[in-house]
């Protein structure tokens, strides 16, 4: 982790024999999966943390110079038969976010993707404070969807989380159910972080590009 502080994204991909987009536009994931590679993880698309023997998950973060992320921040998908039964305490959102390596780096859009430097990362967990902010989200968001009312959800209710489309294309459907109680087909959905919340946690820790 501290041998990629200060390095270049293009010259991390080369040492590993990848080759960066011009852009992000088409290529969301790509950094955060270049970064995955570079660690080491081990969870690849399971529904883990990406270092599963250490219980650590790797968020790769887009900031601007002055620490501020450009975007929110993808924690899971959302599994949307069966939400309402899960305890806060079994949520793939807390176990996602029990241990965090955060690993920022420069997110102007008007850099190329190879020459946009990687920031200090830091190892992060809530506090109870933002815990407790963060299962009231959940609570609600999670209330919701088990109530039938995923389509009313916005990315604008939650403070700290948000419930957001994920998926590649509109064909692309899950089964939910709906506010009538019947089987309906939908979009995917993910819990995002809002900046906000990710700022803040960047202000208490490390916020600037080395």
């Amino acid at each position: 982790m501290r041998a990629l502080a200060g390095a270049r994204i293009g010259a991390v991909a080369e040492g590993l024999g990848r080759k960066p987009p011009p852009d992000l536009t088409r290529h969301k994931g790509w950094v955060g999966q270049l970064f995955e590679f570079a660690l080491g993880a081990t969870a690849a698309s399971r529904d883990e943390p990406d270092f599963q023997a250490l219980g650590v998950e790797l968020k790769s973060l887009p900031v601007t110079p002055e620490g501020k992320p450009v975007e929110s921040t993808f924690v899971c998908t959302i599994p949307l038969g069966d939400l309402e039964s899960v305890p806060w305490q079994a949520s793939r959102v807390r176990r996602k976010l029990a241990r965090v390596l955060w690993l920022p780096f420069e997110g102007d859009r008007t850099i190329a993707v190879a020459e946009r430097r990687i920031g200090a990362g830091f190892l992060w967990s809530p506090s109870a404070e933002e815990e407790s902010a963060l299962r009231a989200d959940w609570e609600e968001l999670g209330g919701i969807i088990g109530r039938g009312g995923i389509e009313s959800l916005t990315a604008h209710l939650g403070r700290h989380l948000q419930v957001r489309p994920k998926a590649a294309n509109s064909r692309v459907l899950r089964r939910a159910i709906d506010d009538e109680g019947l089987i309906t087909e939908t979009l995917p959905r993910g819990f995002y972080l809002r900046t906000q919340f990710t700022a803040a946690v960047l202000r208490a820790n490390v916020h600037t590009l080395r």
